[in-house]
């Protein structure tokens, strides 16, 4: 009876260390939850308080008009007085950001499923260790490298049919760039979207008559849609954010919006990083932080978006 009762009292110690350390454990986890959403929320605050002063009467003489800054067609801070227009470089962003991933998006998805549930072990773990090495590469390198190639590329194909460009520099190059850019981060969590299908989800199609690549096809895309589509949120939200190698091959148009795939753009992201060590804090900085609140707008409604087709994709309205 004595040893019972001590085998009873060790165990509840044990348990209730064990719940202690589990209660612990979820603090932690809140803790750091609650900490990146403070982050978050602390850079939204700096960027909006920040970019929101120039349209403010407070602002003096140089305060703004919102919606000729929205809806403006042209950016230029070098006249007096000083245009600044954000539509134009909001559709010239969309058109570059939306065009890669039109390029991309297929062929990361075709790539995940081709890694995860086609190709053989050893051709498998090089293609994973080659897109690992591609999300790894510095955006500054994949600038260089387009700055060197990919415009030679454009300028040699544009000038194939009579066509001037601004040495390569144009909406084309951005586009090739931006598609190779996010390729890695699509394909990436593709491939683990895939993996994480149930088996035995495919084995009732197989067994249902379906071939393997309709399977493929109609219920492991089907099922791992959800992990697709963040990939190409994630990536999406990579071609709207990059700015290093973009300038290098953008261009720096000051109107638009720009249609002509071979002439130069501009993005919301080089506006903001185009001239940034040469500006003192006055105007120009401040309005700087505007063109961010309107880059913050459009990654949003975008990733609203994503995810409004996601749900209608496959013909599932509840994951």
């Amino acid at each position: 009876m004595i040893k019972e009762n001590k085998h009873k009292e060790k165990f509840a110690t044990f348990h209730r260390r064990k719940l202690w350390q589990d209660k612990v454990i979820k603090r932690i986890f809140q803790g750091s939850a609650i900490l990146a959403a403070l982050m978050i929320f602390f850079i939204y605050f700096f960027v909006i308080s920040r970019g929101i002063q120039p349209f403010l009467p407070s602002y003096g003489d140089d305060q703004q008009n919102l919606l000729s800054f929205i809806t403006g067609t042209r950016w230029r801070p070098d006249i007096n007085p000083p245009e600044y227009g954000v539509g134009f470089i909001v559709i010239n962003t969309l058109l570059t950001s939306l065009g890669a991933a039109v390029i991309s998006f297929p062929i990361s998805v075709l790539t995940a499923l081709f890694i995860a549930k086609i190709a053989p072990p050893k051709v498998r773990f090089v293609l994973t260790t080659i897109v690992e090495l591609l999300a790894a590469i510095p955006s500054i390198v994949y600038g260089v490298y387009a700055a060197g190639t990919i415009t030679g590329l454009v300028g040699g194909f544009a000038g194939f049919f009579g066509i001037s460009t601004y040495g390569g520099n144009s909406v084309m190059a951005v586009i090739l760039l931006l598609a190779i850019m996010i390729f890695p981060t699509i394909t990436s969590l593709a491939v683990v979207s895939i993996r994480a299908v149930d088996r035995n989800l495919e084995l009732g199609s197989i067994a249902l008559g379906a071939s393997t690549m309709e399977t493929n096809f109609k219920v492991v895309l089907t099922s791992a849609k959800s992990g697709i589509f963040a990939g190409l949120a994630l990536g999406l939200g990579r071609a709207f954010g990059e700015a290093t190698a973009v300038s290098m091959v953008a261009g720096n148009r000051m109107i638009g919006p720009t249609w002509n795939l071979f002439d130069i753009t501009r993005t919301l992201t080089t506006t903001i990083l185009t001239g940034m060590h040469e500006t003192s804090p006055g105007l120009d900085y401040d309005m700087r932080f505007s063109v961010g609140i309107v880059l913050l707008l459009v990654i949003l409604v975008t990733n609203l978006s994503i995810q409004y087709i996601k749900r209608k994709v496959g013909g599932i309205t509840n994951e």
